[in-house]
């Protein structure tokens, strides 16, 4: 089930995240469960295999937001560094990035 304690247990900046959210725990619970489904980090990872580097940049750049304004660090440190490369449209194996993106995906999705 998903709290505060299991959050900070996975590495997310609880404390930042919620006074992100008015100190709104039900808020932030609600804001980090609803990107359950979201497909947004597998659209990334297309677009970056199609080589749409534009495209995938804007996805990241969406992701790098949601992630960094909830406070997920696991989440926000691999896309943080995709969206800087993607930036400047950096020609790079993106696959360590974006497997490290998917584990930490998967293992909120598990805690959810």
């Amino acid at each position: 089930m998903l709290d505060i304690d299991t959050l900070k247990d996975y590495g997310a900046d609880v404390d930042d995240g919620l006074a992100r959210c008015m100190n709104n725990t039900e808020f932030y619970l609600g804001l980090i469960k609803s990107i359950i489904n979201d497909d947004k980090p597998q659209k990334l990872k297309d677009q970056i295999e199609e080589g749409d580097l534009t495209a995938a940049f804007e996805t990241a750049h969406a992701l790098k937001g949601m992630y960094t304004n909830l406070s997920l660090t696991p989440l926000a440190e691999p896309i943080i560094e995709m969206t800087e490369l993607l930036r400047t449209k950096t020609q790079t194996d993106y696959s360590a990035l974006l497997d490290k993106l998917f584990a930490a995906k998967s293992e909120l999705d598990a805690l959810i």
